[in-house]
């Protein structure tokens, strides 16, 4: 049983770390706006995206092609983590302000 938790424990420990080799990319909302408005990223292995809110008010990041739903609190930025993704577009946008929209581009190696 002390070899299950020291397994477990030593998985846990190193799950920030295979985080921290995922692709970074960072989405600014301003004057509930994304931007960029489009980004390529690469197809096949998974992104975290970090969504900073320079707006005063909260927004909602959410797609349904990235299966991904985040609150984002004003002033503030969350990390929603996607993919691995096939080539191909997917739309993203704002619940709060369905004007703000945009596009991450999955672009094969």
């Amino acid at each position: 049983m002390k070899h299950v938790w020291l397994v477990a424990i030593a998985m846990l420990a190193a799950a920030p770390l295979a985080w921290a080799e995922e692709p970074l990319v960072k989405l600014t909302i301003k004057d509930h706006r994304f931007v960029p408005a489009s980004v390529n990223v690469p197809a096949g292995v998974r992104l975290r995206l970090d969504v900073l809110n320079l707006d005063a008010t909260a927004e909602e990041f959410e797609s349904d092609g990235l299966h991904a739903e985040k609150l984002v609190a004003g002033g503030g930025h969350s990390i929603v983590r996607v993919g691995p993704l096939k080539p191909g577009s997917y739309r993203f946008g704002a619940e709060y302000h369905p004007e703000a929209a945009g596009e991450l581009v999955a672009v094969a190696p």
